[in-house]
C-alpha cells in the first residue's frame, strides 16, 4: 500500500497540492483522474519521489519514499513520465535493457537477461528490437517505454498519461497489456473516463489540488460524482464504444 499523509506542495509561489490524505491499495490498476490543472501529474511525481513536498510524507509499505535514495526507490517503483527526452540512435533492445540498471548497476547477470526477455515477449517487441526508438510510431514507442518500466521488475509501476495522443488501437493494446500484469500494481494518470471505467480497479479523483473522491471504480465512476468532479453535467450509462 502507498500511504499519503497531509501532503502539501507549492510551486512558483502557488499552492498545487492541499493536504492530500490518501491510501492507495496494491490492487491492479489505479487511475488518477480529474480536470486539467487538478494536480494529477504533480501528485504522481511526488509519490514517485521526483518532487519533494513542502509538508507531509508518502510511504510505500511503511517506508518513507522521500527518505530513500534514488537507488532504493528504483527497486520499489518504476516511473514513466510524459517527457522521456531524446534518445538518438538508441535501439528498442537498448531501451528495454535500461530498465534493469537499478538491479545490476552495469554488471547484468542471468536474472537481468531473463527479465529483459520476459518484457520483450510480454509486450511483443521482438520484431522491433533493432529499430531505433525515434523511428517508431507513437503507439510502438509507448509500448517500448512501458516494457522498459516493466523490465525494472518493481511492485509498483507509475505511468503519467501513457495514452496521450494514442489512437483507439494503441490505447486498447497498452491497457490490455497493463491489465494482464497480475504481479504488480499500476498507478497511472488518465484523461479518458471511458478507459478508466473499463480498466481501473480503483479510481482517485483530484480537483483543485485536493482529493475529491477515491474508491473502487463503481463508486467513483457515477454521473453524480463525475459531474461534481468536472463541473459539467455528465451521465454515466452502460452504453459505450465497445472494442470487439
Amino acid at each position: 500500500m502507498i500511504e499519503i499523509d497531509n501532503l502539501r506542495l507549492t510551486r512558483g509561489g502557488a499552492p498545487v497540492l492541499y493536504g492530500i490524505d490518501l491510501r492507495i491499495p496494491a490492487q491492479g490498476i489505479i487511475a488518477i483522474i480529474g480536470p486539467n490543472g487538478a494536480g494529477k501529474s504533480t501528485l504522481l511525481h511526488t509519490v514517485a519521489g521526483l518532487i519533494a513536498p513542502d509538508a507531509g510524507h508518502v510511504t510505500i509499505e511503511g517506508r518513507n519514499i522521500h527518505a530513500m535514495t534514488e537507488a532504493e526507490r528504483a527497486l520499489h517503483l518504476s516511473v514513466l513520465t510524459q517527457s522521456q527526452g531524446a534518445v538518438p540512435r538508441l535501439s528498442v533492445a537498448e531501451l528495454i535493457a535500461f530498465g534493469r540498471w537499478p538491479h545490476h548497476r552495469g554488471r547484468p547477470g542471468p536474472q537481468d537477461r531473463a527479465a529483459i526477455a520476459e518484457a520483450i515477449d510480454r509486450f511483443e517487441l521482438k520484431p522491433l528490437l533493432d529499430r531505433e526508438v525515434e523511428s517508431l510510431s507513437g503507439g510502438q514507442k509507448q509500448r517500448a517505454y512501458v516494457a522498459m518500466a516493466y523490465a525494472q521488475t518493481t511492485p509498483w509501476m507509475l505511468l503519467d498519461e501513457p495514452l496521450a495522443a494514442l489512437d483507439p488501437k494503441y490505447t486498447r493494446d497498452i491497457m490490455d497489456r497493463l491489465r494482464g500484469l497480475t504481479d504488480r500494481t499500476v498507478l497511472l494518470v488518465l484523461h479518458d473516463l471511458a478507459v478508466a471505467a473499463m480498466y481501473a480497479d480503483w479510481v482517485v479523483g483530484l480537483k483543485h489540488g485536493r482529493v475529491h473522491c477515491a474508491g473502487p471504480w463503481r463508486e467513483v465512476v457515477t454521473s453524480e460524482v463525475l459531474s461534481d468532479l468536472y463541473g459539467v453535467p455528465l451521465e454515466v450509462t452502460e452504453t459505450s464504444v465497445i472494442w470487439a
